[in-house]
Formats: C-alpha cells, structure tokens, sequence
C-alpha cells in the first residue's frame, strides 16, 4: 500500500514537469517572491462581446475587471504594472479596461513592449506612468466596424462619437494635445492599407503620447518610488 502511494506521487509529479515542458519550456520554473507589485499582461488581441476564434491571443476584459477589483481591495498589493503587447481589438471593452486602471487608488505603471497598437494606446497611457522599449511601436488609427453596417448618417455619427471618446480619454491622460493626436490618426501614406500613424519608441515620447522610453528596469524603479510617495500622506493621516 506504502509502494503504491508512492508510485501515485511520482506519476504526478512526473506528470506535472511534463505539463510546465509542455506548456512552458522548461521543467523549472523561476518562481517570484511574495510581492507588492501585482503584474497586468495585455496580450494579443482584447476581446469584447464576441468570443474570438480558438487560435487567436486573446486578452478577456471579463478576466482583468475582476482582477482590477481585487488589486484595489488587497491591501498587500501596493502597486501595479501593466504589460502591453496587444495588436488592440474591441473599443469598449478596451475603453473599460483603462477606466478602471486610471480610476485605480493604487500607483500604476504600464510598459509597451514589441506592440501598443490601436486600442492598446489608452490602455497605455491609463497608468499613472507609462513606458515604451526603445523597438515597440503604436499604431494609432481610426476605429472600424464589423458585421452589418447601416448605410445611414447615424451609423457614421455614432462611429464618429466613439472616436471621441478614444481621442478624449487618450488626451486626458498623456500629453498629447486633440490637434496633434487627431493628425496622427488620419495621417495618409504612414500605413501601407490604412489611414494612420505608426510610432515606435522615441517618438511616441516626444509626442507626449508616453511617458519615458524604458523596460522593467526603469518601470520597477519608478513604481517603487511612486508607491513611497504614496506611502507618505497615507502615513500621515495616520499620525494626525
């Protein structure tokens, strides 16, 4: 019986270093301190309302508004970093994503690594801080639609209202001005097959549409001095 038990506990073990092989690479997998930075990927493609095919990279905004909740209410989380690597996708979904990162209590830093194309530059520019490697890029375009679409002028005021809010909430949270934003997303010739700006690195900060050009190095540090200052009046609340 004793022999059996064990046999079972090497089966699962094996099992379970054939499955982090499988899915990782790799049979040992660098395991993280407790910390009090709670990590965010955006990654692929973010899915709204209508579930993506089986093979597509998909980033649910149904998994990270909970998990945003959570970060806001633990106490052991004092700060977050969100890393974007996502072609964009769904407009609403990725509208609710950076409203409830902004609205966070909490310091935030995102970092653009390889891509922040589309509706992943509000998700960008939502953090309290924000980075881009020096080979990353943003493609900042006009919104589109799918499926059906009514040929009437309300379907095109309804597209343009939905631009204003893309343009407004991008605005309100970098440096950017409309003027300037807006020319870069009807700019003609930058895109093979498309209306628009790709901007990679440098540029989108001296745009003031990013912060500082960066990776994990200058993002952590910034993170970890943003959460002191918060520390401080927090602290002296406390004492008064």
């Amino acid at each position: 019986m004793k022999e059996s038990q064990e046999e079972k506990e090497k089966d699962q073990s094996k099992s379970g270093i054939v499955e982090k092989i499988q899915q990782l690479g790799q049979g040992n997998v660098p395991q993280p301190p407790d910390s009090n930075i709670h990590v965010l990927p955006v990654i692929g493609q973010v899915e709204g309302h209508v579930q993506l095919p089986a093979q597509n990279k998909t980033t649910k905004y149904e998994h990270l508004l909970p998990q945003l909740i959570a970060i806001e209410q633990n106490p052991k989380i004092e700060g977050l970093v969100v890393l974007l690597n996502t072609v964009g996708g769904d407009v609403e979904a990725g509208l609710a994503i950076s409203e409830m990162i902004t609205s966070l209590s909490k310091p935030s830093v995102s970092i653009v690594l390889g891509g922040g194309h589309s509706i992943g530059v509000p998700i960008a520019v939502s953090a309290d801080y924000s980075f881009i490697t020096e080979t990353a890029t943003m493609t900042i375009h006009p919104i589109r639609l799918t499926g059906l679409v009514i040929g009437v002028p309300q379907t095109f005021e309804y597209m343009d209202k939905m631009q204003d809010r893309v343009v407004n909430f991008v605005t309100r949270h970098s440096h950017i001005d409309e003027e300037k934003f807006k020319e870069l997303m009807f700019a003609k010739g930058n895109l093979t097959r498309d209306i628009g700006t790709n901007v990679v690195g440098q540029d989108a900060v001296d745009y003031g549409l990013i912060d500082a050009v960066g990776g994990v190095k200058e993002a952590m540090v910034k993170l970890n001095e943003m959460i002191e200052a918060h520390k401080g009046p927090q602290e002296q609340q406390v004492v008064q």
